[in-house]
């Protein structure tokens, strides 16, 4: 079985609205989170699409998605998010463990609701990969220098680029494994570890790498919100 969680806890701090979670902020004629969920749900691949959004904007979401995508509305389960990313997608497992019959087979595909311009093929590919490997990243390769500073102030080093990558969402996983390796984390890694594929590097399992794709990028500020529209209208 495949299932897909569309991880929609973020704020709108960054935006400059901290009462309006940026996954809401209108792209075009609809929200972020409309366009994102759109492209999982017309890719008629999974056995059930959640969203999990901040508890205050449950009732919020469900309104939003049955005025934007009536069609999709009875597809989608909207729950409350965790503390923090790691957290949300536990709440994610559980409610397929608990609600779908999810087995020890079943693959769970990770994606941030801002990022709205992801690819049926990223997702295919996302799909394939979990299956085959157990974990996967969607990357693409990093185009600018990347330079290291250990104190924010002097250079430390200037990694080799040809082997450095951009991390994008989707992340894919077998579920029951990713829920295991969560689980597996103390406190103090779990405090530091605000991503799925570390933790999997953490405890030493393979993660394959995804072509991802520059087209699909992540609105975290007002610049990004311009972009996109500019996107959307081409």
């Amino acid at each position: 079985m495949q299932f897909a969680a569309i991880l929609a806890g973020g704020s709108g701090v960054r935006m400059g609205n901290p009462n309006k979670p940026k996954q809401f902020f209108y792209l075009g004629d609809k929200p972020i989170l409309v366009h994102t969920l759109e492209k999982f749900c017309a890719a008629g691949c999974f056995d059930g699409i959640l969203v999990l959004t901040p508890a205050t904007w449950i009732q919020q979401t469900k309104d939003i998605i049955a005025k934007h995508c009536p069609q999709y509305a009875g597809q989608v389960a909207v729950i409350a998010g965790g503390a923090e990313r790691n957290d949300t997608i536990m709440n994610a497992i559980r409610y397929f463990e608990d609600e779908c019959q999810a087995d020890d087979a079943s693959i769970i595909v990770t994606h941030d609701a801002v990022r709205p311009f992801v690819s049926l093929r990223i997702i295919e590919d996302n799909i394939a990969a979990a299956l085959a490997h157990g974990a996967c990243d969607t990357v693409v390769p990093a185009t600018d220098t990347i330079v290291e500073s250990l104190d924010g102030e002097l250079i430390s080093s200037i990694p080799n680029r040809s082997v450095l990558y951009q991390g994008q969402t989707p992340q894919s996983f077998n579920m029951r494994e990713l829920r295991e390796t969560l689980e597996s984390l103390t406190p103090e890694e779990s405090a530091i570890l605000t991503d799925a594929c570390k933790a999997f590097v953490l405890r030493g399992k393979k993660v394959a790498l995804v072509r991802g794709d520059v087209s699909n990028v992540k609105i975290t500020y007002p610049q990004d919100l311009r972009v996109a529209e500019a996107m959307l209208e081409a």
